[in-house]
């Protein structure tokens, strides 16, 4: 007997069930009474006023779509218009806009790690940079967890062209590379640094400016970092900011910015309205590590096991992946959405309850907060 083409998927699934890993979509209404930790809205900017103008404008302006990859139709003035700005305000030379934060991460790694070359992941990085490094042709090699001398023991066992690829802040915990150190690594080997802020723009940095720019790497001649415009500025896209050299080489040969549509300009449009405004209320970005901060202080006095946040992540851990769900489903039962990571999520087989601050936190709703963390869990 031959078997369904698709019959092996069934048993997959039922194995994901027995293990209690089942996901699913939840449809959000456009209004919902939910106060939102859940999402990655740090500076409170989705639906403010002006960053839905901006996307409006641009709709009604340049029209739904971008028609087409950047290279055909799909750039506008306003595209431009939005990496300068971008460019500018994190003090790098150049940035190229894409569709998302992770076709901006395939872009870099793909790009910059040619065959013959060596790349040097950190074990926590994001799923966007470590499919970049699987699709790339130079080899990787994992190191541990911000580990600034494990990189530096793998990058002096190769010779030519390499990169050390890390997140500015780790998206599961919330810590923290130490950019630092992992740069006077790349520099010792003359190894060039791939860094994805998406956690750090509009957080970390003077201002929002982002993590390359607190630790003062931002502009420097061997230094590349990513950015994503769904976070801190409440929008859709991503962006790769560096050198104008290394800018024009991803123009000319990163396969997810030449065969992908560009960037809609709604979202461009919302994206600079956000940044414009950040420009102007840097205290947004104070604010999302206070929050973190208070959330962090209040959840350990009540005794939880929580990791010390280096930016806007706050993550709460569970006993067992089965817990975190049902804690999760808790908490959006008594009107607190949050973030729930398990395994194969998160690699170290830990689950967690994943908070993330927003600037427009009030103090009477971080209370409120802890105190359903607190009421629910199991």
């Amino acid at each position: 007997m031959t078997s369904a083409p698709f019959d092996w998927i069934d048993e997959q699934a039922r194995a994901r069930e027995r293990a209690g890993l089942v996901r699913g979509l939840r449809p959000r209404p456009a209004e919902t009474t939910l106060v939102d930790l859940a999402g990655n809205d740090y500076l409170g900017l989705t639906r403010h006023p002006e960053v839905t103008a901006g996307a409006a404008a641009a709709a009604h302006r340049w029209g739904g779509g971008a028609t087409g990859s950047r290279l055909v139709t799909g750039s506008t003035e306003l595209h431009a218009e939005l990496e300068r700005e971008l460019a500018a305000f994190c003090g790098f030379e150049a940035a190229l806009v894409l569709s998302s934060g992770y076709a901006a991460n395939l872009a870099a790694v793909t790009a910059l790690a040619p065959h013959g070359s060596l790349i040097v992941s950190d074990a926590g990085n994001h799923a966007s940079l470590i499919d970049g490094c699987r699709l790339a042709r130079g080899t990787t090699q994992v190191v541990p967890h911000a580990d600034p001398a494990a990189a530096r023991k793998a990058l002096g066992t190769h010779e030519g062209p390499a990169i050390a690829v890390t997140d500015s802040v780790f998206s599961v915990d919330g810590d923290a590379a130490p950019l630092a150190e992992l740069a006077a690594v790349c520099r010792e080997s003359g190894a060039g640094l791939v860094l994805d802020d998406a956690h750090g723009l509009g957080v970390l940095g003077d201002g929002g400016r982002g993590a390359a720019h607190a630790a003062g790497l931002a502009g420097a001649p061997d230094t590349v970092v990513t950015v994503t415009l769904s976070k801190s500025l409440g929008s859709q896209g991503g962006a790769v900011l560096g050198p104008a050299r290394v800018i024009d080489h991803l123009v000319n040969t990163a396969r997810t910015f030449i065969f992908d549509t560009g960037l809609a300009p709604a979202a461009a449009g919302a994206a600079l309205a956000a940044l414009r405004l950040l420009s102007r209320e840097p205290e947004r970005a104070t604010r999302a590590r206070e929050v973190a901060s208070r959330l962090y202080e209040l959840l350990v006095g009540e005794g939880f096991s929580a990791v010390r946040p280096d930016a806007a992540v706050v993550s709460v851990r569970a006993p067992s992946p089965g817990a975190a769900v049902r804690w999760a489903a808790d908490c959006r039962a008594a009107g607190l959405a949050v973030g729930c990571f398990r395994p194969p999520s998160v690699p170290d087989g830990v689950s967690r309850l994943r908070l993330t601050a927003r600037a427009d936190l009030s103090d009477t709703q971080i209370a409120e907060v802890v105190a359903v963390i607190s009421r629910t869990a199991p």
